[in-house]
This record gives structure tokens, sequence and C-alpha cells, in this order.
């Protein structure tokens, strides 16, 4: 249900998406080449294989540790346009290297930074509503957490990054998570326990 309202509401992001996609280099690449991630499209002894603090290294412990699978994103079913059900897909199949990029576990305080930090980046209306309504969920620690240190930053990292979509994460696995973070203008986490 969550992938079927990000379909149907996303008419006006989406294209949008598309546009930055398009005028940037590398995201242009990506709408050319559309690369998938994959079970079958990851060498996951060579990503486990690379040093500690490597994409491709701390993909696969987040993974491992979240016991979550790139395969589960559903392909999209109601973007009639094939170059826009391509931007959805992807933005569906980068989600767990934003968590990974973004430090933050698949805990409900977790899933909720991750989808503030979403839907400043991408304005899809699943996101902002995921980002609304995902706190009433939340012990009150977790809320004061969420309101005080984790919500403010990753909207400053969402407003401050460039496009999320335009990243070839399948020819930076071996680049740092600090160095692709500072690349792309995310903030380092806050240093507090989620």
């Amino acid at each position: 249900m969550v992938a079927v309202l990000g379909e149907t509401t996303g008419c006006l992001a989406l294209p949008n998406l598309r546009d930055k996609m398009k005028h940037h280099p590398e995201g242009y690449r990506i709408l050319q080449e559309r690369p998938r991630i994959r079970l079958s499209t990851l060498d996951m002894a060579k990503l486990r294989g690379l040093p500690d603090g490597s994409l491709g290294r701390e993909y696969i412990r987040f993974l491992e540790d979240n016991k979550v699978s790139p395969d589960t994103r559903m392909p999209p079913k109601f973007v009639d346009d094939e170059e826009l059900a391509y931007v959805i897909q992807r933005y569906r199949e980068v989600h767990d290297l934003i968590h990974t990029l973004l430090g933050m576990p698949t805990t409900i305080l977790g899933e909720v930074v991750v989808k503030w930090f979403e839907a400043v980046q991408t304005g899809l209306p699943m996101c902002v509503l995921g980002a609304a309504f995902g706190p009433i969920h939340l012990s009150a620690r977790n809320l004061q957490l969420l309101a005080t240190e984790l919500a403010p930053w990753a909207i400053r990292s969402g407003r401050n990054a460039s496009c999320i979509l335009n990243v070839y994460y399948e020819q930076r696995w071996e680049q740092s998570v600090a160095s692709l973070r500072e690349e792309i203008g995310i903030f380092p986490p806050p240093d507090v326990q989620v």
C-alpha cells in the first residue's frame, strides 16, 4: 500500500526528480543506463570484502544487521511513463543506501528520520506523510529526540544535499561513506542512540 501511495501521489514530484536527473551528468547517465540494485546485480562477496567505512561494506552491513534485502522493492504498477517508472524504482532501490548514508536503522525512529530527509529531497507526498504521521508511534523519549535533534538534522541535510538520485552508487562502492556524505552535502549524523 505504501508503494501504491507513492506512485499514485507522485505525479508532480516524479517529473521534477526526473528533470533533476536529466540536468546532472551522473543522474543523466543513470537515466540512460538504468542500473538496478538487486541481489542479482550485487557482488555480495566483493562488497563484504571492502574496508570498513566504505559505502559497499557499510551497505552490506546495513542489509545484514537489519535483515533486509534490495529484492523486496516492488516494481511500479501505476506509473505509465517508462522513464518516470524508472525514477520511482530507482528511489525505492536507493532507500537502503540512504539509510546507510544517514546512519539510520530500520526502527520506527530511524524510518521517520529517513522520511524527513526523503521528503525534503524528493517532494514525494508519501515521504511527507511518513514524516508527519510516523511519529505517532514513537515513545515520548524518541519523540523528543526526533523533535530536538534528528528531524532538524535530517531537514538541514535534505536541503543542503544534492539530489540523492544523481549518485551512481554502483560505481561508488569503494568510496568512504564519510567522503560521499561530504560530497553530496549530508551533515554527519548527531551522536545519539537511535
